[in-house]
C-alpha cells in the first residue's frame, strides 16, 4: 500500500484539456482546414474511373522503377487492387487512402521545418528530442482521447492522431539527414559566399534527400498502423471494416478488410522505396 500522497496527474491534464476547449474558433478553423484536403484527395480518388485508377497506379511504378524494372511489382499491384475492387473494398481503400495521404502530407509540412530546425539548432535539439520520444512511445489509443474531446468525431481527429504518431521519423530523418552532409561540402559553399538558405535548398536538403524519403516511408507507414485504431472515434475506411468485424465476431469479413489493408500497405512502400532508389540513382 502506498501512503505516500498521490500526484494529482490526471486531474493536471483533464483541467488543461478543458481549459484548450474554450478555444473552439481555432480548432473548428484546424478542423475545416484538415476537412478540406482530406475532402479534395477523396473528391480526386471518387472523379477518378477504378480502371484509370489501377492504370495510374501500375503506371507510376513502371515509371519510378523504369531502370530497374521488377515486373512482379506491377502483377501484385494489378492483381491486388483487382482483389479489392471484386471485395466490395474499393470506396473504403480510398477512404483509407485518403486518410493515410492526408496526414502523410500535414506530416511533411510540419516535421521537415522541425527536422531541418534541429539540425541547426542544438537548443531545439535537446528538447525536442524527448518530445518525439514521447510521441512515438505514447500509445496510439491515447491519443484519441483529446483528439476527440477537441476535434469530435469523425475523419480529423484521426488525421491528428495519425499526425502525432506518424510525424518523430519525418523529423528524426530530416535532421539526421542535414546532419550527416559532408563538413567539406559545407565549407565548398560557404567560400563561395552562399547564404544560409542557399546552402539549405541547394546543398543540404538535395544531399539528404534520401533520408527524407526513407522519413517519407515511415511516416506513410504508421500512418496507415493508425486506420483501424482512428476508425474507433468515426474515421471511415477498411479499419472501420476491421472494427465491426471484431465486434462481430466476424472473422471470414475481418480477414478480408485486413488482407485490403496489406495489399495497400505493400503498395505504398514498395513506390516510396521506389522514389528513394530513384533519388539515389539521380
Amino acid at each position: 500500500m502506498n501512503n505516500l500522497p498521490q500526484l494529482p496527474l490526471a486531474d493536471w491534464i483533464d483541467s488543461f484539456v478543458n481549459w484548450l476547449t474554450q478555444f473552439t474558433g481555432f480548432f473548428n478553423g484546424v478542423t475545416n482546414f484538415i476537412g478540406a484536403i482530406n475532402n479534395a484527395f477523396q473528391w480526386i480518388f471518387d472523379l477518378l474511373p477504378i480502371w484509370l485508377f489501377i492504370a495510374i497506379v501500375i503506371g507510376l511504378t513502371f515509371y519510378v522503377n523504369r531502370k530497374n524494372q521488377r515486373w512482379s511489382l506491377l502483377i501484385f499491384e494489378f492483381l491486388g487492387l483487382l482483389l479489392i475492387w471484386n471485395l466490395d473494398f474499393w470506396r473504403d481503400m480510398t477512404q483509407t487512402l485518403t486518410l493515410v495521404l492526408t496526414s502523410s502530407l500535414i506530416a511533411l509540412v510540419i516535421g521537415i521545418p522541425l527536422g531541418i530546425l534541429m539540425a541547426k539548432s542544438h537548443v531545439a535539439e535537446v528538447i525536442l528530442k524527448p518530445i518525439l520520444d514521447f510521441m512515438q512511445t505514447m500509445p496510439a489509443f491515447v491519443y484519441l482521447i483529446p483528439a476527440v474531446a477537441l476535434f469530435g468525431i469523425g475523419m480529423v481527429p484521426g488525421i491528428v492522431a495519425s499526425v502525432i504518431f506518424a510525424m518523430p521519423p519525418t523529423v528524426r530523418m530530416t535532421n539526421m539527414g542535414i546532419r550527416d552532409v559532408p563538413d567539406e561540402l559545407i565549407e565548398a559553399a560557404d567560400s563561395f559566399g552562399s547564404t544560409e538558405w542557399q546552402k539549405l535548398f541547394k546543398v543540404e536538403l538535395p544531399i539528404a534527400k534520401n533520408s527524407l524519403m526513407a522519413g517519407v516511408n515511415q511516416s506513410m507507414m504508421l500512418s496507415l498502423s493508425m486506420v483501424v485504431i482512428a476508425s474507433m472515434i468515426g474515421a471511415m475506411g477498411l479499419g472501420t471494416r476491421v472494427y465491426f468485424a471484431v465486434g462481430r465476431n466476424d472473422a471470414g469479413n475481418g480477414f478480408a478488410a485486413g488482407l485490403a489493408i496489406v495489399i495497400l500497405a505493400i503498395i505504398l512502400d514498395r513506390l516510396t522505396q521506389s522514389l528513394t532508389r530513384e533519388h539515389t540513382k539521380g
